[in-house]
């Protein structure tokens, strides 16, 4: 069974942050390389919500990895999977609430 994928407002704020700054440093096909990434993990998300672990910073949070750069949390409610924010790893982790 796959589950519902529900993006925060956060989490799409995040989205659009990442892509405007990724389009000041990278090419066309590397931001492409990106999304595709992104669709990939999200994908597995969907289908396995407990593939990735929970986050030390809050319990009901999982963190999947993206990249060096970037890490995606989500928070699994029932059969939906609410993808919280998308955090630019350089960035302070304090910020996730």
């Amino acid at each position: 069974m796959d589950y519902k994928i529900r993006w925060s407002e956060e989490a799409v704020n995040n989205l659009e942050d990442i892509l405007d700054d990724l389009r000041l440093k990278w090419t066309d096909k590397e931001i492409e390389n990106f999304k595709k990434r992104l669709s990939h993990q999200i994908s597995l998300i969907k289908q396995n919500p407990f593939l990735f672990p929970s986050s030390s910073i809050k319990k009901e949070l999982r963190k999947a990895v993206l990249s060096k750069q970037t890490t995606v949390f989500y928070q699994i409610e029932n059969s939906v999977v609410n993808l919280t924010y998308l955090h630019i790893n350089k960035r302070d982790i304090k910020n996730i609430e």
